[in-house]
């Protein structure tokens, strides 16, 4: 059997689990939001971008990716809410971020199981504690004086798979396959 060239040849992806709000959702951490995206210049992230980031596997193999689906099927995790209450910007990153004052334990679980799984599947993931958050703004040109804005309840019901495509005039990303949450 011939081996297959290089043009052949399944291509890793850059891929990430997610928490992906509905379309309501992302309507009204816009409005909620203006007043943060205001006065800083960079760059705001579209609304269809808009998530929250469970775990970032990175450059996954077609071998990779079948495992972390997998592993996603076998997940049991509650549907849960939480409330973002929390904004702030990180200085070295220059970007602008809202989060939960408090992660609610359904939501650090799953993060941890799919961290781990990922890990059995040899992907290689970053080692800092976990700090859910929504990304708003990239590449601030001021640091935000005002960061008051409006609390968004964010019930979660389903968590995804994530491909980020890079692209001339930005990313994008594309929901690749989904799991629903269970009753709690």
């Amino acid at each position: 059997m011939c081996s297959p060239t290089p043009e052949q040849e399944p291509q890793a992806q850059r891929l990430f689990f997610a928490l992906w709000p509905s379309d309501a959702l992302r309507r009204q951490l816009q409005r909620n939001c203006k007043s943060l995206l205001r006065h800083t210049g960079g760059r705001p992230v579209p609304a269809e971008n808009l998530h929250i980031t469970l775990a970032y596997l990175g450059s996954t193999s077609p071998r990779q990716r079948a495992c972390v689906e997998a592993m996603a099927d076998a997940i049991h995790c509650p549907r849960f809410s939480m409330w973002l209450t929390e904004s702030g910007h990180w200085s070295r990153p220059r970007v602008l971020w809202i989060a939960p004052a408090e992660m609610p334990d359904p939501l650090v679980r799953l993060a941890a199981q799919l961290h781990d799984g990922a890990g059995k599947c040899g992907l290689r993931l970053d080692s800092r504690p976990y700090c859910a958050h929504v990304t708003l703004k990239r590449k601030l040109a001021n640091i935000p004086r005002n960061l008051k804005f409006q609390p968004v309840r964010w019930d979660a019901d389903r968590f995804v798979l994530v491909h980020s495509i890079s692209q001339p005039a930005g990313v994008r990303y594309e929901v690749i396959a989904e799991w629903a949450l269970g009753a709690g």
